[in-house]
């Protein structure tokens, strides 16, 4: 094997690393610092055709192959043992038609190089929380943010997609070409090529907005949930808003007395004027004191960064998530009872809301595995700097889940937040009709599972 992959280095059009060589390492590294993968050869790709040799080349050598976006996926996908790694990094360039609102970005993008084009001219697409997460990732399983219910899931917004098959063919899907592929990779993942061209619908957002972040501690956790639940439900519509359980950060617009002090948050993003944005918050802080606030206008570009130090590059991450149709009393109890358990500072429950233009998006529209009437998607998320401290809330993690298990809306959940992923877990996220709906679109486009190393959709074959 060793001389076929000094083969294809030499013979390969875009650079290609195998172990010991300088950068290998680096492009190996993904932003999970608990996975530690080995693959056989790193194919970095700055052009369609040199996917297309990559994947040529593994399935000829019998290769597994995995597909490295921006990197930031929980379980590692893009990167496996023994396996050629498909690199688009250097396929990063954006482009933006502010006249037609409309962005097209290369397969190995992050969120902070869309948004900083496109915040030049004072547009957006709904992006994430993190903006060193890969644009492509996100995209493909649904892709929340700050813009969920102004503008509906990252998903919603793609307006076509260049392709690598895995026979080698660059297609380009949409409404009008390949229309059965453009369904699927809108929620779908990475089953069915690698996607080296996305192209968005974008939306006048910033490049100010409107932030107000408000903190109680944990032995009010009861009163702070019932209170963001019940501002959360009067939002007017397409306003951003997060209800998190997390650790203080240690920051200047929080009290040295509270950093690190674990407890719940209600944040809340508009779009609108700083007048506005207070009246829209002072009955938070009517309602029930905050330790601390921070109530301020924020470029949209740093309102995407928010989050990126508490999940900086190398930290030891796990995550499950579920669905909510509510947040009752029930599920605010347990909330309340279980954030203070966890033992890293960085570890953190995300709970984002879901409505607006993401419930005006009818459920088959899409391959996007979440129902539409679903109101919450409900994250818990271990984050530690060291690996034991990783291990401990590994376990809070699990249990904290099995107890809010049974108030879920089903036993699907958003194949964005799998860290464990099983045949299973994917047919549940999806449904029996939309999953085989898609695993006959994979049986046309990927009939042999070249794409495996996923939340994975098997093929269809069918019977005699």
């Amino acid at each position: 094997m060793g001389s076929t992959l000094e083969e294809l280095r030499a013979g390969f059009d875009g650079e290609a690393l195998l172990p010991g060589d300088a950068g290998y390492d680096e492009a190996r590294s993904v932003w999970n610092g608990d996975i530690d993968r080995r693959p056989a050869l790193i194919a970095r790709c700055g052009a369609p055709t040199h996917v297309a040799q990559a994947i040529a080349l593994a399935r000829r050598e019998g290769l597994d192959l995995t597909v490295r976006g921006g990197g930031h996926n929980f379980a590692g996908l893009a990167v496996s043992d023994g396996a050629l790694m498909i690199d688009l990094s250097p396929m990063n360039d954006v482009t933006v038609d502010a006249s037609g609102r409309r962005a097209r970005c290369g397969g190995g993008a992050t969120w902070a190089d869309l948004d900083g084009a496109t915040q030049a001219h004072g547009l957006a697409v709904t992006g994430g929380f993190i903006s060193h997460t890969g644009v492509g990732g996100l995209t493909l399983g649904g892709g929340m943010g700050w813009l969920t219910g102004k503008a509906g899931l990252s998903a919603d917004n793609l307006v076509s997609a260049e392709v690598v098959l895995a026979d080698g063919q660059v297609v380009r899907a949409s409404a009008e070409e390949h229309e059965d592929l453009f369904w699927a990779l809108r929620g779908g993942g990475g089953n069915f090529g690698v996607v080296t061209e996305l192209e968005f619908a974008l939306h006048e957002v910033g490049p100010l907005v409107q932030l107000g972040v408000f903190f109680w501690g944990a032995d009010q956790g009861v009163e702070a949930l019932t209170l963001s639940r019940d501002i959360v439900a009067g939002l007017p519509e397409g306003v951003g808003a997060l209800i998190a359980g997390l650790s203080a950060p240690p920051a200047p617009f929080v009290p040295a007395e509270y950093h690190h002090q674990p407890g719940f948050a209600l944040l809340v993003a508009s779009w609108g004027t700083p007048e506005a944005h207070a009246e829209l918050v002072a009955p938070v802080r009517e309602a029930l004191a905050p330790l601390w606030e921070l109530v301020t206008p924020i470029p949209y570009v740093e309102l995407q960064k928010m989050f990126d130090e508490g999940n900086a590059w190398g930290m030891h991450a796990y995550e499950k998530a579920l669905y909510l149709d509510e947040l009752s009393d029930e599920v605010i109890a347990i909330f309340a009872e279980r954030l203070p358990q966890k033992a890293s500072p960085l570890s953190f429950v995300p709970v984002f809301p879901l409505d607006g233009a993401y419930a005006r998006v009818a459920d088959d529209h899409t391959a996007f595995g979440g129902r539409r009437a679903a109101r919450f998607a409900f994250n818990i998320a271990a984050v530690a700097p060291v690996p034991e401290l990783l291990e401990t809330d590994r376990a809070w993690v699990r249990s904290f889940w099995e107890v809010l298990r049974p108030h879920a809306t089903n036993a699907g959940s958003y194949v964005n937040f799998m860290t464990d992923i099983d045949e299973d877990r994917v047919r549940a996220a999806y449904g029996p009709a939309k999953y085989e709906r898609l695993a006959r679109i994979k049986a046309d486009y990927d009939p042999e599972n070249v794409f495996h190393h996923n939340a994975n959709i098997k093929p269809l074959v069918p019977t005699a």
